[in-house]
């Protein structure tokens, strides 16, 4: 079954809830600050998880960064979307308030959407699993990607094997050139003038 949640805004994304279906999901910190240390990306790995497996969704794929994060699962009912993402980021929300200075804690706003996208074929699964694995690459944290614990590629690397792997990554070279809308947001966003 589809659902479509049209997006009320220019930062509400318009959501598409599909029943036992691939997805792509990414979502970012507000304002892309640098909220995610390593004990919070622990919990909110963990956390991704329990609440996905919580509504009968597996996340198969996954990359943590310190502003961001993408995950490739599998819905069992799209609709529970919005319900997740409500949990998961309420509780991570409240772990990183929980660790800031006394006068800012409770105050920050710590995530800003979420993004969704549901491949069509196996080819675009894979595109997504590339561009999802080479991030920590991409945004200049390390420069292999066995140095990046953050991430689902060592056990997908143990599962598959290197030489599989690479085959994966030279076969779907499109992850390159692959702008995804959240990026096109963030760079809108950080290309408007400053209004005083």
């Amino acid at each position: 079954m589809r659902y479509l949640n049209q997006g009320g805004s220019d930062s509400t994304p318009t959501h598409f809830y599909v029943d036992s279906s691939a997805y792509f999901i990414s979502a970012a910190t507000y304002q892309h600050q640098r909220l995610l240390d390593d004990a919070v990306k622990e919990r909110l790995r963990d956390l991704l998880f329990e609440v996905y497996a919580e509504f009968g969704w597996r996340v198969e794929h996954w990359v943590i960064l310190d502003d961001h994060y993408h995950l490739l699962a599998n819905s069992c009912r799209g609709s529970d979307l919005p319900t997740i993402m409500r949990k998961v980021h309420g509780v991570s929300a409240q772990l990183i308030n929980a660790r800031l200075p006394p006068g800012a804690r409770g105050q920050a706003q710590v995530w800003c959407n979420y993004w969704d996208y549901c491949p069509r074929d196996e080819r675009e699964y894979n595109t997504r699993l590339c561009y999802l694995l080479h991030n920590p690459i991409k945004h200049g944290y390390v420069e292999r990607l066995g140095d990046w614990p953050w991430s689902s590629f060592h056990s997908l690397l143990a599962e598959q094997g290197e030489q599989r792997l690479q085959g994966v990554f030279r076969e779907h070279r499109e992850f390159r050139g692959l702008v995804l809308e959240e990026e096109e947001e963030v760079l809108e966003y950080r290309a408007r003038p400053v209004r005083s």
